[in-house]
């Protein structure tokens, strides 16, 4: 019994087959950035470093949440208190305590960005990283990358009979390959509009000008295998 030529893994003289793969890079804006933040206390005593390091802490959290909507996400990360020895004749005592508590915001509006870092930076003891620019899961972007790459193997199938004087009869297979982008949040390259680490004591009296952030623009990268029948070709 002859197996029908579309579930022959090569094809036949009769209905023979084309493989081809389709890629699509876009390069498109950021929709999302996010900043790393870390409140610092330091204290002669326990006590001490938690009530500086607690009062710090809601400072912050008080200040993001004052944006409203442009805050998508405010998290709490780590959060530690050590104790510094240091040396006492044969023995060691505690000298003090270091207390840190890691935050991490993730806004949508980069004009708000630029002045909620400045803000935050010139809080007592705080330090700012980032930012981190990226796309959603769910942006549009992944499926238009998918839908150019989908075409582009089509388009490379279509060459590849025309070459041979045949047509594309039928699609056999279709691959999904996986549309990638950078990693969410993943640090910004030299160059490529990110803000250093920023640490200020908040001492000073004037407020700083608000950061004016340049967004990193995101690369989307999609890419498919396909495999067709087609016509006999005109050999």
């Amino acid at each position: 019994m002859t197996q029908d030529a579309s579930h022959q893994p090569y094809g036949t003289p009769e209905v023979p087959r084309v493989a081809v793969r389709g890629e699509a890079t876009l390069e498109v804006d950021p929709e999302i950035a996010r900043i790393g933040i870390t409140v610092s206390a330091r204290g002669t005593d326990r006590r001490t470093a938690l009530e500086d390091l607690t009062r710090r802490n809601n400072a912050v959290l008080d200040l993001v949440k004052s944006y409203g909507d442009p805050v998508e996400k405010l998290e709490t990360g780590a959060f530690s208190i050590t104790p510094e020895l240091t040396r006492h004749g044969r023995g060691e005592r505690i000298r003090a305590y270091h207390g840190r508590v890691h935050l991490t915001a993730e806004l949508n509006d980069f004009t708000t960005l630029g002045e909620l870092t400045t803000r935050l930076a010139d809080l007592e003891l705080t330090q700012v990283d980032g930012p981190w620019w990226a796309l959603r899961p769910t942006s549009p972007a992944h499926g238009e990358a998918r839908r150019q790459a989908v075409l582009e193997a089509v388009q490379r199938a279509r060459e590849y009979a025309a070459a041979l004087g045949a047509n594309l009869a039928a699609l056999v297979e279709l691959a999904d390959l996986g549309a990638e982008a950078p990693t969410p949040f993943q640090g910004a390259r030299p160059g490529g509009g990110g803000m250093r680490t920023m640490a200020f004591s908040g001492q000073e009296d004037t407020t700083a000008p608000a950061l004016d952030l340049e967004p990193q623009r995101q690369t989307v990268y999609a890419q498919v295998n396909a495999r067709f029948t087609m016509t006999p070709p005109q050999l």
